[in-house]
């Protein structure tokens, strides 16, 4: 009998940000309150140095590599992925410092339970078995249930928690029934052998399934019909866990998505065409249109992320019969988060004395008390909407053209309508802050921002403006990378 040892260095990171969280939770009980933000510098300082163990295995490992026994895979998309959820947890992080200390939250808990959740989410990236994901994605849900629920005084965040915890027991529920369908079809929870014996079953009970394991995937996702936590959520949160979970976690579920429909489901590509298709379209329509009746600016940013969601699905259902599918999803849900995380990060820097800026008219003359925050917010919200020259113009774009390939020119002009209406709601926002004045003059003074913040809004808003002039080369790294 032969024994192969696991190939331990591929999960350098993972194995790295493991012991780190044990070494963090046990050096923080020694820590006085005054040398808390000892935890903060110790859990950004594991990500750096995760985001540079995982740097060179993108170039070192083009073909994927599976190791401890078929359970763990590492490729180009595993590892770019982990690079942008190290990157983007880091920023979501350092924007809620001040926040966290100003609301009274518990400062070493959340970020043991963020570093958590980012375990889960790299564990994600490189499942290579339907149990391997769902062990990423049930550390990873655990550790967001907490953070949303830990502004203890906020009876909206513990409602937004409940809400959360029973519905995601709901769609893990489903995802396990889905998986336990496959292995009942199959005799496998790998992901290949699955779609290997796939290709001779004509039975529709795989297509059952398939069904189960999306819906569990489309809740982390957001979209409709597993959307109705989304604005809750969003809304009841603390808003530094609200960008948490509208950034890291969107590219973990676009991954294992992937993985799923390209690896298990390719024989059954026009039945999860149709499935996305349906999701898409009510995604971007109840999105949108619900989006421009909100007053709460991180609901609107609710609904607005359902719409976008919507729009990376287009990505998923071209990517079978177009040569840009894939990588347009990709490249779209990597730009969105970028710029959804500086929209969250906006509304964290004017919460700096306590109450919460989350109403539209809080923005009313904001050109006026900051004109760098109101150009970054600008730069953020032409980004979403679709405006040149923000790289969001250019993600639309690729999503158009990769539908037009595929031959689904209808869903492309459905698309690109959707996208007309959405432009409304971010356009307004642009109203308020540069031709409306402040309703209450407490609102009207002059914003101060620390240095780190400011240096982080404008990496942000810079990188939006950068991307959208100079998008080549990062579409070209999303071909790569699942060409």
């Amino acid at each position: 009998m032969n024994i192969t040892l696991p190939q331990f260095s591929l999960a350098a990171p993972e194995i790295f940000i493991l012991g780190m969280i044990a070494f963090i939770l046990m050096a923080d009980v020694f820590l006085s309150e005054r040398k808390r933000y000892i935890t903060f510098l110790l859990v950004q300082a594991t990500l750096i140095a995760a985001f540079f163990i995982t740097l060179p295995e993108f170039n070192a490992y083009p073909t994927p590599v599976v190791t401890f026994s078929g359970n763990y895979v590492l490729d180009q998309l595993a590892v770019l992925s982990k690079l942008f959820i190290y990157l983007f947890s880091f920023f979501a992080f350092l924007y809620a410092r001040q926040y966290i200390i100003t609301h009274q939250i518990a400062r070493s808990e959340y970020y043991l339970l963020g570093l958590l959740a980012v375990l889960g989410m790299s564990i994600m990236a490189s499942a290579n078995n339907f149990l391997t994901i769902y062990l990423g994605l049930e550390l990873l849900s655990l550790a967001l249930y907490a953070m949303v629920a830990m502004h203890k005084k906020s009876n909206l965040a513990t409602e937004a928690a409940m809400k959360y915890f029973v519905l995601g027991s709901l769609a893990s529920g489903f995802f396990l029934y889905g998986i336990s369908l496959f292995y009942g079809v199959t005799g496998h929870i790998e992901l290949s052998p699955i779609g290997q014996v796939l290709r001779s079953h004509t039975d529709p009970l795989p297509i059952v399934a398939l069904i189960f394991v999306l819906a569990g995937v489309i809740f982390k996702f957001g979209a409709v019909p597993f959307h109705i936590w989304v604005p809750d959520v969003y809304e009841g949160a603390p808003t530094p866990t609200t960008l948490f979970i509208s950034s890291a976690p969107k590219v973990a579920a676009f991954a294992i998505t992937i993985r799923i429909l390209v690896q298990v489901a390719p024989s059954l590509q026009i039945d999860w065409q149709q499935i996305l298709i349906v999701a898409a379209i009510l995604s971007m329509f109840l999105g949108n249109l619900l989006a421009i009746a909100q007053t709460n600016l991180k609901r609107m940013l609710a609904y607005s992320s359902i719409a976008h969601v919507g729009y990376t699905l287009l990505g998923l259902i071209a990517g079978p019969n177009s040569a840009d599918g894939y990588s347009a999803a990709l490249f779209y849900i990597l730009t969105y988060v970028l710029v959804v995380a500086g929209a969250f990060a906006v509304i964290i820097i004017l919460n700096r004395e306590g109450p919460e800026f989350d109403q539209l008219d809080d923005y009313r003359g904001l050109n006026a008390r900051s004109p760098w925050l109101a150009f970054m917010m600008l730069l953020l919200l032409f980004s979403m909407a679709g405006v040149p020259p923000a790289v969001g113009f250019f993600a639309k774009f690729g999503l158009l053209k990769a539908l037009v390939q595929a031959n689904l020119v209808w869903l492309a002009v459905l698309a690109l309508i959707f996208a007309l209406i959405g432009a409304y709601y971010y356009l307004r926002v642009v109203m308020l802050m540069y031709f409306e004045e402040p309703i209450d003059t407490a609102n009207s003074q002059p914003i101060v921002i620390s240095s780190d913040m400011l240096i982080a809004i404008s990496i942000n808003g810079g990188a939006t403006l950068f991307l959208g002039l100079l998008p080549s080369a990062f579409i070209d790294l999303c071909r790569i990378t699942v060409g």
